[in-house]
């Protein structure tokens, strides 16, 4: 009892139960499979089977039907039948008999199958072209066949399968049967009956479709008529045996094309219509003829289990007298390690190899360690670093004109003019040059320090540039990084709105929001860019990863302010925002800026 309480005992018994039962569980779930797959294979063997019975079937009643069409169908012999009831001397009457043979004759020689065909007239006489050789007349007067044939309009009458000959001795050899047809003449002039047609033909072709629904030695295979009655079998029901019965009402009524596929006790049974003769065929073959498979599959999975179950039991062995409290511990740490715990030693005395092993470990804790200590110190230090160097690439060229600016009006005297460009400007240094506080503002101090830069746009350019502002009052005071709209439009008078000579620009500056995402269009109907250049941009905004040199060396000083801008935003928000540009060459650039909408009580920090 007490190595049950021990790691080995527990370890022993959990792994080798735990073992078993996963090894009962797929024993059971392939059995079941493997049950389910070989009675589906064998349904869907016995639904083929039987389709392609029916079908042939109801492709071997065609040409029956066809035999006899070509008999009611034929002028000739209507013409023969009519005048043969007229009274005529004996010499025209061998004559008649003869020619109207003669066609029966043709037909019967069409068919390998076919070994009797008979005419009845309403006459009484009987016109024969069969096998026999002066073979005698059968009373047919009364007979249940007869009077199905005479009830007839016209349609095609199957009788079913016979031991002999309805009509004529002889025609086929004993023990062998006849599958009987017919249906009613009609002359065609007229449309008045004339007698009744019966062919019989070889019964063996009829059983040999009927076997090919046979699934197994034991199989029985059923032709039914509509009233339930049992026309012909491939085996018969033993009386003295407890065999499946199956009623005379199943399957009732079916579609034409469909095909049943049941179990019955012991049998599984199938029934599909033949659709020529409103007949249908059932078959019923008991399991154990279907069920070799089966057993072939248990005699199998037995065999794997007992294997399986010995090999468990010495695996399980094996396996707990390997683990020790040595293990443990180390499998507690790892799991410290796991949940992001890297401070955790294991301390242990055991085996050389468990030794070297836990050694090994803690060398390993220790140096992912220090290792993640200097990977995250880099990334923030390199992060500072690129933000810092895009921070410091603002474009001084916007400083040069001012100053040419300023030195023009100083020139013309422009005394009033000068003083708002001048305190526009200081304005400008002094929002600017505040990156040590901060790097980040509210969008209303970036929309007031874009109207101080207008303000000396529009006095420089005098009425040649119209600007709008349009941003929604809820969204001036979230914060966004400093100095993201004034290099974009700066790009844009300088780039779209200076080089038109002959009419005045439209600068326009709006915001929407949407899909959490704030976007600050600025747009103008500028020259726009070249394909080329619009294609060279959108390159530079995609490598984020490019330096601003970089950038300069492809795109030149007009993506400069654009690329700066893009990856400041990038490294804040990361890489689903930055900027959009869509460009029109001599009507319209588009230019947006976007970033993630803050939660509603973050707007005003």
């Amino acid at each position: 009892m007490k190595s049950i309480h021990t790691i080995h005992g527990r370890l022993f018994l959990i792994f080798l139960f735990s073992l078993l039962g996963l090894l009962f569980i797929l024993s059971f779930v392939y059995y079941q499979r493997a049950t389910e797959q070989i009675r589906d294979k064998v349904a869907v063997i016995a639904e083929k089977n039987i389709s392609q019975t029916v079908g042939l079937f109801d492709l071997m009643l065609k040409g029956y039907d066809s035999v006899t069409k070509s008999l009611t169908s034929n002028n000739e012999l209507m013409r023969l039948l009519r005048q043969s009831e007229d009274p005529v001397s004996s010499d025209v009457a061998v004559n008649l008999e003869r020619r109207i043979t003669d066609i029966m004759g043709a037909i019967f020689y069409s068919r390998n199958d076919v070994v009797g065909i008979h005419i009845l007239t309403n006459q009484g006489e009987v016109y024969s072209f069969d096998r026999s050789v002066g073979g005698a007349v059968r009373s047919y007067v009364g007979k249940d066949w007869f009077n199905q044939l005479q009830k007839s309009t016209g349609e095609m009458i199957w009788l079913g399968v016979f031991p002999h000959s309805l009509v004529s001795e002889g025609i086929n050899e004993p023990g062998s049967k006849v599958f009987a047809f017919g249906r009613e003449l009609f002359e065609l002039n007229t449309i008045k009956p004339i007698g009744i047609v019966l062919i019989e033909t070889d019964a063996d072709a009829i059983t040999s479709a009927l076997s090919n629904a046979s699934l197994g030695p034991g199989s029985n295979v059923i032709i039914r008529d509509a009233s339930g009655n049992e026309i012909m079998h491939t085996r018969p029901a033993d009386p003295d045996s407890e065999e499946m019965t199956i009623p005379k009402e199943w399957p009732g009524p079916l579609k034409k094309g469909q095909v049943i596929v049941t179990d019955r006790k012991d049998y599984l049974v199938t029934a599909a219509p033949i659709s020529m003769a409103d007949w249908t065929v059932i078959g019923e073959t008991p399991k154990q003829d279907i069920q070799l498979e089966l057993q072939e599959t248990q005699k199998f999975l037995l065999s794997v289990v007992i294997v399986l179950v010995i090999a468990a039991t010495l695996l399980a062995t094996v396996v707990s007298r390997s683990f020790s409290s040595p293990f443990k511990r180390l499998i507690q740490q790892m799991k410290q390690v796991e949940l992001g715990n890297f401070k955790g030693i294991v301390r242990v005395q055991s085996y050389h190899e468990l030794n070297v092993l836990v050694g090994s470990f803690n060398r390993m804790v220790t140096q992912m360690d220090e290792l993640i200590e200097r990977i995250k110190l880099a990334s923030i230090s390199e992060k500072n670093a690129q933000l810092q160097a895009l921070q410091s690439q603002v474009n001084p060229h916007f400083l040069f004109n001012t100053l040419d600016m300023i030195y023009w009006m100083l020139d013309e005297r422009e005394n009033d003019r000068l003083g708002n460009v001048i305190l526009s400007l200081s304005h400008m240094f002094r929002y600017s040059s505040d990156w040590e506080e901060a790097s980040r503002a509210t969008l209303r101090k970036e929309i007031e320090q874009l109207q101080h830069y207008l303000t000396i746009i529009e006095t420089r350019l005098d009425t040649r540039v119209n600007t709008t502002i349009d941003v929604e009052e809820e969204l001036l005071d979230i914060v966004v990084p400093k100095m993201i709209l004034q290099p974009i439009v700066e790009n844009a008078v300088k780039y779209g709105l200076e080089p038109l000579n002959r009419r005045t620009g439209s600068l326009r500056i709006y915001s929407r929001e949407e899909d959490g995402r704030i976007d600050i269009v600025i747009e103008d109907n500028g020259v726009g860019m070249e394909e080329e250049t619009l294609r060279r941009i959108e390159r530079m905004l995609e490598e984020t990863s490019s330096t601003t040199a970089s950038a300069q060396d492809h795109g030149g000083r007009r993506g400069v302010g654009l690329l700066n801008v893009h990856q400041r935003i990038r490294l804040l928000y990361g890489d689903a925002y930055g900027l959009r540009i869509e460009s029109e060459r001599n009507r319209h650039t588009i230019v947006t800026v976007s970033f993630p909408a803050p939660h509603r009580e973050e707007k005003s920090a």
